[in-house]
């Protein structure tokens, strides 16, 4: 009997353990004809089955242990096991049946302690059926009892359960309390598992009220002990798709629901698998595949319903009705339906959805001419934006904005608007992860494009610039992330520097590269999950929006074209001269379109293989390509902006344009910027740095002859061979005036912080960059694609350009596009002795291409890509230092910088 108890207590520790003790005891008392133990054993069979996934081997094992209770003449035995068949008949989604069987126990005459695990029991049951008020009330039935009767393990329990309970009602600080002093009861018994199963459910909690980092951390710990212990991790990876989905981490939240989906079949978890289901249906939503959204949330509804589980069956009616909203395929009870839906989800505590639904409901009042019907149901929504989570106080500032627009109240609706935004920036700025708060800024997105809206309505140029400002890379603008000093983290950076440089010498020398990959790949990941889980220290922004007059001001004889995204239109702001204009310039579609067929041409003329009529031809499809995406998107401005030098703020698919190709942009100094703040923020950083660092990466017959005439130009020493390593470049980076880098480069297909130059120890990446005490003031990337930024929601941008920035580069020149190695060595070294002569270096970029012989495919296609971003920068003084023309040499090989 010993045996079979220390089995039962491992059950919730080491499941692993317990059954192999179990399985022990269970033998030796069948040999003896032991009953009563044989009931113990199973049960710890029953229990430690549940934890690694195998729920129909539990219900078996507990049934034998009610059975051999009986026979043992014990009816505790037999009530004991009865209860957790309940438990587990409910995790299995037989709500009905599981009821019935805690229902039958009550029923019996039970001791009080019995009575207060069987009413425990029970609370678990209705919370699992969304019934949390009637479960909170079992719980505190059944609490005090356990604790006269020093119950740990099923106090531990009702107080885990409890906090669930309490957070589904929105009663964040009693549930944090249940369950820490859940963990604390758990760790005094050395249950480790029980340990990791608080966790899990702090981190639960954690998310719902917003906390993004915090709930990573408790998250990430639970797993590291499931996958010690061997225990299921079907529920874990659901928790980690709801908190990757609130952070608009779609793709991420996709992934991980489908893992879950999965696992919950496989193992027969059916209770949580319609929640997954309905997980996936919104991130498929939040993607654009509105029919698989609606297949996943009908699914889940009809699996919800087989559970008798209503409340749950709400939110999936609720993710119908907003995947219907989207596009626009009105519910066929119409407002009323929408109306009913709400009050439903606000009693069952589905907060969120029930205000969005109320916003829904609203939005369709106008759309049918009643303004007083979408008044009462929007003051509804708005009503909640003094309390609750970040969330549910954000939204129902939108609520607010959109009543006063309703009512007239333009001057209120922006200022609602901006309380919106102000909710979010605040909360988003606590994240220390670049990442993390650059996708959390897609939940800006909407009240963002309600201000733009109301600012175009009211034809204010000035005002639409102001809200076009306030809708693109506005992580940017907060106190740039730097990385405490981690020695974790600085270990597993330069562990996946090392298996990188592996992969990458693998694959040169034709040898198997998986292994490598699968373990890059782990570190990868180890990397990104430890930097999220990092808290800002200093949550104050770095800058501000800055009012038009100010941005005209500081152009002096430059013009400011802002694109901004309206429907399916696409609009530019120009600032010129003091006077600021609104133009409409056409589809969107189209615009895209032609901008997807440079990148081909360019290729085709840059690839050393093309034909020379194939490469012709590529040539005469860039020239047309452009003069028709000139015509759409620079050609109607040309009266407001001149032959004026031109700071260009792109949206959308323009982000990636190499501008230089367009005809009115030849020759011209293009700079580029991620918003007109930012550009703002660096014309006045300082100019201070010292000294000039030029490096080359392995792998390019022209990279080592590019850094030696650079370098000559400026009068430097260059870093090259073994010498360029990530730690010297760091070294190197750290406050200069101006650092020059030929080597490869790499966008990642999935991180783009993860984007990297490659350096003779491996790959140097965001992650690297961000440790930086102080940015270069003038960065030259001559490598492929890393003038490429990746574009999230809200013209959030990630990638090497966007980092260097954000860190207070004033300008970056880089390549959105292939360069072959053969013409950037030539096109890196005009550019250099340009600006060696004191020109800006916008001015100097365009001068370097537009000096390019047209007739030579490979220098056009190795010049067009650079383009330059930020703010103009130059050498104080021209560096009287002669042409060393030896060092200029061309390579005979032509090799991509990718």
């Amino acid at each position: 009997m010993d045996q079979a108890h220390e089995a039962l207590r491992l059950a919730d520790a080491d499941p692993g353990r317990a059954t192999t003790l179990a399985t022990e005891a269970r033998r030796r008392a069948r040999a003896r004809h032991d009953h009563a133990s044989v009931s113990v054993s199973e049960r710890a069979l029953g229990m430690a089955a549940v934890h690694v996934a195998e729920p129909r081997s539990a219900v078996r094992h507990l049934r034998a242990a009610a059975a051999a209770g009986r026979r043992a003449g014990s009816f505790e035995l037999a009530v004991d096991a009865r209860i957790q068949i309940a438990w587990v008949l409910g995790i299995q989604g037989r709500a009905r049946l599981a009821l019935r069987e805690i229902g039958d126990v009550l029923d019996l005459d039970l001791d009080p302690l019995r009575r207060a695990r069987a009413t425990a029991q029970s609370g678990v049951l209705l919370s699992q059926l969304g019934r949390h008020d009637e479960a909170i009330a079992a719980y505190q039935r059944a609490i005090p009892v356990l604790r006269r009767h020093a119950d740990l393990p099923w106090l531990w329990r009702a107080l885990s359960n409890r906090g669930l309970s309490r957070a589904y009602r929105n009663e964040f600080g009693p549930a944090e309390t249940d369950l820490e002093e859940a963990g604390r009861l758990c760790r005094e018994l050395g249950l480790d598992l029980s340990v990791a199963f608080c966790r899990q459910n702090t981190g639960w909690v954690a998310g719902m009220r917003g906390d993004v980092p915090a709930a990573l951390d408790h998250l990430h710990r639970a797993e590291q002990s499931f996958r010690r212990l061997g225990s299921d991790l079907g529920e874990i990876l659901t928790d980690r798709s709801q908190l990757l989905l609130s952070a608009f981490l779609v793709t991420e939240a996709r992934e991980a629901a489908e893992q879950a989906v999965e696992l919950l079949e496989r193992t027969g978890r059916h209770l949580t698998l319609p929640e997954v289901r309905l997980l996936l249906a919104q991130t498929a939503a939040a993607s654009g595949r509105h029919g698989q959204a609606l297949e996943q949330a009908g699914l889940a509804i009809r699996e919800f319903d087989r559970q008798q589980r209503p409340g749950w069956a709400l939110l999936g009616r609720f993710v119908e009705a907003k995947v219907r909203g989207v596009i626009e395929e009105p519910p066929p009870g119409g407002v009323p339906e929408l109306a009913d839906l709400a009050d439903a989800l606000e009693a069952s505590r589905w907060l969120v959805p029930a205000l969005e639904t109320r916003v829904m409901a609203g939005r369709l009042s106008l759309s049918l001419g009643d303004p007083d019907g979408a008044a009462r149901h929007l003051a509804a929504a708005a009503g909640w934006r003094t309390r609750g989570h970040v969330m549910l106080r954000a939204r129902a500032w939108y609520a607010e904005a959109l009543l006063r627009h309703t009512r007239g109240n333009r001057r209120g609706a922006r200022i609602a608007v901006r309380c919106g935004l102000r909710v979010l920036d605040e909360h988003r700025a606590t994240f220390g992860a670049t990442d993390l708060r650059a996708y959390a800024s897609g939940h800006r997105v909407e009240l963002a494009a309600l201000g733009l809206a109301m600012a175009i309505e009211d034809g204010r140029p000035a005002r639409v610039l102001r809200w076009a400002e306030e809708g693109r890379a506005s992580h940017l603008l907060l106190r740039p992330v730097r990385p405490p000093d981690d020695r974790e983290l600085a270990q597993t950076l330069g562990e996946l520097r090392a298996t990188a440089q592996a992969v990458y010498d693998a694959v040169g020398a034709g040898r198997p590269t998986a292994r490598l990959v699968t373990r890059r790949l782990e570190l990868e990941r180890a990397v990104r999950d430890r930097t999220r889980r990092l808290r800002a220290d200093d949550t104050d922004p770095l800058h501000a929006a800055v009012p038009a007059a100010e941005i005209a001001a500081a152009l002096g004889g430059s013009a400011l074209v802002e694109y901004v995204v309206h429907g399916p239109a696409l609009l530019a702001v120009t600032v010129a001269g003091g006077r600021i204009l609104v133009h409409r310039l056409g589809d969107l579609a189209r615009v895209a379109d032609l901008i997807d067929r440079i990148p081909f041409a360019l290729r085709r003329m840059a690839h050393p293989g093309t034909r020379p009529q194939s490469r012709q031809a590529a040539a005469d499809l860039l020239r047309q390509a452009a003069a028709e995406l000139d015509a759409l998107v620079l050609g109607p401005l040309a009266r407001a902006v001149g032959d004026r030098p031109l700071v260009l703020v792109p949206t959308g698919p323009l982000q990636s344009v190499p501008w230089s190709v367009l005809p009115s942009c030849a020759g011209r100094p293009v700079n580029v910027a991620p918003s007109a703040a930012l550009w703002c923020a660096a014309d006045r950083a300082p100019l201070d740095g010292h000294g000039i660092t030029v490096a080359a990466g392995p792998g390019l017959p022209g990279a080592d002859a590019e850094a030696q005439a650079v370098a000559g130009l400026h009068g430097v020493d260059p870093i090259l061979g073994g010498a360029a390593t990530a730690a010297a470049l760091s070294r190197g980076l750290d406050g200069v005036r101006m650092a020059h880098i030929a080597a490869h480069g790499d966008v990642h297909p999935t991180n783009p912080l993860f984007s990297a130059i490659q350096l003779h120890d491996g790959p140097l990446t965001v992650y690297d960059l961000e440790h930086l005490v102080r940015a270069p003031e003038l960065v030259v990337l001559s490598a492929c694609h890393v003038g490429r930024a990746a574009v999230t929601a809200g013209d959030e941008l990630l990638g090497l350009t966007a980092t260097f920035l954000a860190h207070g580069t004033r300008q970056v020149v880089a390549s959105v596009m292939p360069v072959p190695d053969i013409g950037t060595t030539t096109f890196m070294v005009a550019f250099h002795d340009l600006l060696r002569t004191g020109k800006p270096a916008g001015a100097a970029l365009a001068e370097a291409q537009a000096n390019v012989d047209r007739d030579d495919h490979t220098a056009v296609a190795a010049a067009a890509g650079f383009v330059s971003l930020g703010s103009e920068w130059s050498l104080a003084a021209p560096v009287a230092v002669p042409l060393p023309r030896s060092t200029a040499a061309v390579p005979a090989a032509v090799r991509s910088r990718v």
